[in-house]
């Protein structure tokens, strides 16, 4: 019977809950958040955007690399021709100075890398975090120091000189995006490893989990059958707000110059390009920087509400959409 229990632990007190109830419960919860619902659709719609950009820039008939050097007043220093950065029918956006290059297309293309960066470097740190965590907290008391240890050496590096280290020696014909997918995800686990670990020694002590243990089960069944279903839910809440950092992270790294490289289109990439062109050509710095700060800001949100789904005895960080809703009459005298 144990096994077809959700143990969730969540302010110092755990409760075991089917799992389908559970889920419908955390549904219900997530729905009630107005703020959250909202985030989520602006999240799907990016994504949405970021899978469907070959068939959308076919739609316009442009592609994110091809120069257009008639498009470009170079008398000017380069600053594209027409209104708007050169908006038309053919580049919906404009295009970029100096070069030419459809925004539109760089912009949507530019999704993929920054979304598909933030996800992939999420589940590495996710993935790398859950295994160190477990494994300290089911481990022998050595086999426990020697990880513990290992993950506050990694949560005292920092990230961004660790990754502006490692990315300066790393040979240039490396997949850029991959480079800067493997470098977040392999430096930044030590705080998942940190939570699970925590999370793990507390679920140990469950009479569910003692059960098992009596039964003869072994270690990896333990962890595998009762406490990963446990751990769900701080892990998913910490995900969920993993993904709007490792977006800004991969952003400053292209910045910076040491991330993703031309021409594959990232947006830290593209402000690094149009941080001397914000007067001549505006929208050239508004275009990317207004999509990171959008993105950022549903995934903020999003996961906020996640985690105040998962764990309603905690009150929303936000103050938008997160109000308590008032009882109906209805539900008053139901538990009067």
């Amino acid at each position: 019977m144990s096994e077809a229990l959700v143990a969730v632990e969540t302010a110092g007190a755990d409760t075991s809950v089917p799992a389908v109830s559970g889920a419908r419960q955390f549904w219900r919860r997530l729905r009630a958040q107005r703020a959250a619902l909202v985030a989520a659709a602006v999240v799907a719609l990016l994504v949405l955007v970021a899978l469907a950009a070959p068939l959308l820039t076919a739609l316009e008939g442009q592609d994110p690399t091809t120069y257009h050097p008639s498009l470009i007043d170079s008398a000017r220093g380069g600053v594209p021709v027409g209104s708007f950065g050169g908006i038309g029918a053919d580049h919906w956006l404009g295009v970029e100075p100096q070069t030419g290059r459809d925004m539109f297309a760089r912009l949507v293309y530019g999704a993929r890398v920054s979304l598909g960066v933030a996800l992939a470097a999420t589940v590495v740190q996710v993935a790398i975090g859950v295994a160190v965590g477990v494994a300290s907290a089911l481990g022998n008391r050595w086999v426990d120091q020697l990880l513990s240890r290992a993950t506050d050496i990694i949560v005292s590096m920092p990230l961004m000189i660790m990754s502006l280290a490692l990315l300066a020696i790393v040979p240039a014909g490396f997949p850029r995006p991959v480079l800067v997918t493997l470098v977040i995800g392999l430096i930044a686990w030590g705080t998942v490893a940190k939570i699970v670990r925590a999370q793990t020694l507390s679920l140990k002590g469950l009479d569910y989990v003692s059960a098992a243990r009596l039964s003869g089960w072994g270690a990896w069944r333990i962890a595998r059958r009762e406490l990963l279903p446990g751990l769900a839910a701080p892990v998913i809440t910490y995900a969920a707000l993993l993904v709007p950092t490792n977006i800004t992270v991969e952003a400053a790294l292209s910045f910076l110059g040491v991330g993703v490289k031309p021409p594959t289109p990232s947006w830290g990439q593209m402000l690094t390009a149009a941080d001397v062109w914000y007067q001549a050509a505006p929208q050239y710095l508004l275009l990317p920087a207004g999509a990171l700060f959008v993105t950022v800001l549903a995934l903020t949100v999003l996961g906020d509400g996640v985690r105040t789904a998962l764990d309603p005895r905690a009150a929303s960080r936000l103050r938008v959409g997160t109000g308590r809703r008032e009882p109906a009459a209805s539900e008053k005298e139901g538990t009067a």
